[in-house]
């Protein structure tokens, strides 16, 4: 006997991790600020002030890549948004050169955008449903093909 409180496999999921040479960057930064503050106040002071910049950076960078794009039980997640698969239209993959034109100059303000800039390609999703302004969702990720892919899949099981 199933339990209802059962949640299928995702169709898709992926985690928007921040590259790992954000972390070498913020590390490298945080030796130069210690080196800095270490100079001018007590060492105990110092190692305090450092030791709590390094846990907001690593919250930072922890917060900022945990959004998720998950498609299960007919419904895409894309960050903190979620749209039912009887809304979603066309999901197109784009290369990098319409994924920047379509979030800079040729993004409609109505859109629902989930941008990473370290991730260089999209999938642009039309929503259909006549009561959402919204008309597309551009969804930054490292699998566009994939992803719209399986948008297009769970549309055609309706």
């Amino acid at each position: 006997m199933k339990n209802s409180r059962f949640v299928s496999t995702p169709a898709y999921d992926e985690r928007l991790t921040v590259p790992l040479r954000w972390w070498v960057q913020g590390v490298m930064f945080l030796a130069t600020l210690w080196i800095a503050v270490i100079l001018w106040v007590p060492a105990a002071l110092a190692w305090g002030i450092t030791a709590a910049i390094v846990g907001l950076f690593a919250l930072a960078m922890i917060v900022y890549g945990n959004a998720r794009i998950t498609i299960a039980d007919g419904v895409l997640r894309a960050g903190p948004a979620r749209i039912e698969a009887r809304f979603l239209g066309e999901a197109v993959a784009l290369d990098e050169i319409d994924s920047h034109h379509l979030a800079g100059r040729d993004a409609d303000a109505r859109a629902y955008l989930l941008l990473r800039p370290y991730l260089k390609r999209a999938v642009r999703v039309t929503i259909e449903d006549p009561a959402d302004p919204t008309p597309y969702w551009l969804l930054f990720t490292r699998h566009p093909v994939a992803l719209a892919k399986t948008v297009n899949a769970l549309r055609a099981s309706l």
